[in-house]
């Protein structure tokens, strides 16, 4: 039953997100719509956010400077991976940032980790717990698809109290294969999906001042694994 939740989820996402994805220019609701019905829809962690180092975060040296750094803690209303369920997977920390602004304006930081986390599979939807901390601020995912070309995608308003859950839904692919986020060449079976390279708050300028804090935990992805699991385990690797 958890598994036919995560579907309509999805789906549910899918249709409410569209007019997050106009940055990108998808905004035909068809774009947005299942490919194809050989799928397998897995909810899968990106990241616990429980390696000390493994994220930073900057801001323009003119605006201000921030610090990032992981603390005990984490949102009580979020669900276990089914299929993490009894493993002892360590999931005590959340990474919290710290941005001390030097003037009010019109100004953006970045929190990104070390190198691009992958997503295996093609990517449907991304989710982060985030605590904004009620500021008129807005949060954006920034990812590479599969030629390495960026993309930033928006995931909400950080003017909320407490933890809440950020999901946004990753459009496909055009028809030719080389248009729009790609996580896909068919000439490849082996090749696939996106990756994480970070996020990015644009901060209102009439609350840009002071000290800004903001914390992060449970990044995490739907992604069809369909294709990952239906390659021929005798074909050859071209990584060569």
């Amino acid at each position: 039953m958890k598994r036919y939740g995560i579907i309509i989820a999805v789906l549910l996402v899918v249709t409410g997100s569209l007019w997050a994805q106009e940055e990108i220019g998808a905004t035909n609701p068809e774009y947005l719509g299942i490919e194809t019905a050989q799928q397998q829809l897995k909810e899968i962690s990106v990241d616990k956010f429980e390696h000390e180092g493994y994220w930073s975060s900057s801001i323009s040296s003119d605006s201000g400077y921030s610090i990032s750094r992981l603390f005990a803690g984490g949102p009580s209303g979020k669900e276990p991976i089914e299929e993490e369920e009894g493993q002892n997977i360590p999931d005590q920390y959340v990474l919290g940032t710290r941005v001390d602004f030097l003037r009010r304006g019109h100004t953006n930081f970045t929190v990104y980790p070390v190198r691009p986390i992958p997503i295996e599979g093609i990517t449907k939807t991304i989710s982060v717990w985030v605590a904004g901390r009620n500021f008129n601020h807005t949060l954006n995912i920034l990812i590479q698809d599969y030629f390495g070309r960026s993309y930033e995608l928006y995931m909400g308003k950080l003017n909320f109290q407490g933890w809440k859950r950020l999901t946004v839904a990753i459009p496909p692919q055009a028809e030719d294969g080389k248009n729009g986020i790609v996580q896909r060449n068919y000439h490849y079976n082996n090749q696939m999906g996106i990756r994480v390279t970070g996020f990015r708050i644009n901060c209102d300028p009439t609350e840009a001042q002071g000290s800004y804090y903001i914390y992060f935990d449970d990044l995490r992805a739907v992604t069809d694994l369909f294709a990952e699991n239906d390659r021929d385990p005798d074909d050859m690797n071209d990584a060569w």
